[in-house]
């Protein structure tokens, strides 16, 4: 199973793709403000009524959650792609390779509570939606892949 298109190039747009040298390409190691983070994952968390509901009546495509996932006291977030929503509930499939964790696989069914998720988005009209924590991380992009970026978010 392939991730969807969209995480696909937030993936390859924020990470690179291809230089398996620099290990897992969703991993960032540093140089975005730690607060910030903090604040986007909250901002997500508050939110997520609005993608529950796109999700139930969607006007846009590519609906994910990210989802942390603990193993031997490391944390790793992983997207979610082909998620649904229920009982409280998002279910979808790890969208990325871990890097960190090893209790998860790509493609592999994940289940994580509403009130864990650290981020949400999905693409409408060409433009992403949700997608917080990707923000802080901006800062860790040279200018102008940053500026290309924020230019795909619609509300940057």
């Amino acid at each position: 199973m392939r991730p969807s298109p969209l995480v696909a190039v937030l993936v390859c747009c924020l990470f690179g793709c291809g230089d398996s040298d620099s290990g897992p390409d969703t991993l960032v190691s540093g140089g975005y403000d730690d607060a910030a983070m903090e604040k986007a994952i909250e901002r997500a968390r508050g939110e997520v009524d609005v993608f529950i509901a796109e999700l139930e009546n969607p006007t846009g495509v590519d609906h994910a959650v990210k989802a942390p996932v603990e193993d031997g006291g490391q944390v790793e977030h992983f997207w979610l792609t082909d998620v649904v929503y229920e009982d409280g509930r998002f279910t979808g499939r790890i969208g990325n390779d871990p890097g960190i964790v090893g209790n998860v696989s790509f493609g592999q069914e994940w289940t994580v509570a509403k009130d864990e998720i650290s981020d949400w988005m999905y693409l409408k009209d060409e433009k992403i939606h949700g997608n917080y924590t990707m923000r802080p991380l901006l800062e860790t992009l040279p200018p102008e892949e940053a500026a290309q970026m924020r230019a795909m978010l619609a509300d940057p």
